[in-house]
């Protein structure tokens, strides 16, 4: 018997009608029945695009190389590596901001639609300092010869460039210029005094009328407004009452528990679940005078049973996969009267929202932040209510 042949476009130019954006920084095209996800281009738009990967199922990967009929949103990149075969890092450089931001709302609307079955729709609000220039952490890639750079797309080639427009003016150029052991990653960070740490500590950032010295590595948002943005939203959704119980999970250095502190009072509780020892080290100092909080280290889906107390509110901001089936029975078990559910990716909090749903919690308010312009990500926060 003769095998059926594996299909592949690989390296096949194709004109496609462009159609919707979807999650991930791509539209979709059909060709010959297939489905073609392609970047650089936009709805509404007919492109020349080279397929780039094919695996041989119902879909394939390409570039736009070519603009045939430009959607007016189109304007040029800033960059010259946000291009076909170019770095990973941006995905929405040919498109207007305003109207970048219009479609991650297209694409949380269609992921509340597709997987928790929610006709809704919120505006993907702008955060102040516009679109170039934000990024105040930027992880480079080490070459064979030493030299820094950023990857390409889908590949752990190291791309030469000579800076980012991403980050803050004059960051990266100086850092670009040196060289390093080959095959090592380094952290570019600047922090709350625009001092630059090359892979160096302490960090010092502020928010919520606080201050942190972090560590290298430890986690902290990249955007410089998300994190107040952030926490006004946190407090005021989470209205921790005074004496109350308050969780914050995947608390990081405790920017949330912070402003729960507060509201809980000094005969409240606020319990701190993070897996990164050195963050939690971290908290402790920057927060040791908010003596109502207590601190746990390790993942939360092994610490969440043993933790103490009846919380009033919780607190999540979990990583990119989203909490899971498991993580909010748990939470739901507990029955708290409000969850705040912090998420960069819409895929998985509309999973999320689907599961508090069948457990009784009802989707009260969301907003979304362009929280990483030029990129397909965004963050969210949403509120669940019992009841």
């Amino acid at each position: 018997m003769t095998a059926t042949p594996t299909l592949d476009w690989t390296d096949r130019v194709l004109d496609l009608d462009v159609g919707p954006i979807a999650h991930g920084g791509h539209c979709v095209a059909r060709h010959e029945g297939r489905v073609v996800f392609v970047r650089h281009a936009l709805p509404g738009e007919r492109v020349r695009a080279v397929v780039d990967e094919d695996s041989g199922g119902s879909f394939c990967r390409a570039d736009a190389v070519v603009v045939l009929t430009a959607s007016p949103d189109r304007v040029p990149a800033p960059c010259s590596w946000a291009r076909a075969g170019g770095c990973g890092g941006c995905d929405l450089q040919h498109i207007d901001p305003a109207a970048q931001r219009s479609l991650k709302a297209d694409v949380l609307a269609e992921q509340l639609q597709r997987l928790a079955g929610m006709g809704l729709r919120v505006p993907v609000e702008e955060l102040p300092g516009g679109a170039l220039g934000w990024r105040r952490r930027v992880r480079l890639a080490v070459d064979e010869t030493g030299h820094a750079g950023l990857r390409a797309h889908r590949s752990h080639d190291v791309l030469p460039i000579a800076d980012c427009p991403l980050a803050p003016a004059g960051t990266l150029a100086p850092v670009l210029e040196r060289t390093f052991e080959p095959g090592r990653e380094v952290e570019v960070t600047v922090d709350a005094d625009d001092v630059v740490h090359v892979d160096t500590g302490p960090v010092v950032q502020r928010a919520a009328g606080r201050e942190w010295r972090l560590s290298p590595g430890v986690f902290w948002q990249v955007h410089p407004a998300l994190p107040d943005t952030l926490a006004a939203v946190v407090g005021e959704w989470a209205a921790a009452p005074e004496g109350g119980v308050a969780w914050d999970l995947y608390g990081g250095v405790g920017l949330f528990a912070s402003v729960l502190a507060g509201q809980v009072g000094p005969t409240g509780g606020v319990t701190v679940v993070e897996s990164s020892r050195q963050a939690v080290a971290d908290g402790r100092a920057a927060l040791a005078d908010l003596t109502q909080i207590g601190w746990r280290a390790g993942r939360v889906e092994k610490l969440v049973g043993s933790l103490d107390g009846q919380p009033d509110v919780i607190v999540a901001d979990p990583p990119r996969k989203g909490l899971g089936r498991e993580l909010v029975d748990a939470l739901c078990a507990r029955a708290p009267q409000r969850i705040v559910h912090v998420a960069c990716d819409p895929a998985a909090l509309a999973r999320d929202v689907s599961l508090f749903a069948a457990r009784g919690y009802r989707l009260e308010k969301l907003r979304a932040f362009d929280a990483f312009p030029m990129t397909h990500h965004f963050e969210c926060v949403a509120l669940l209510v019992a009841g």
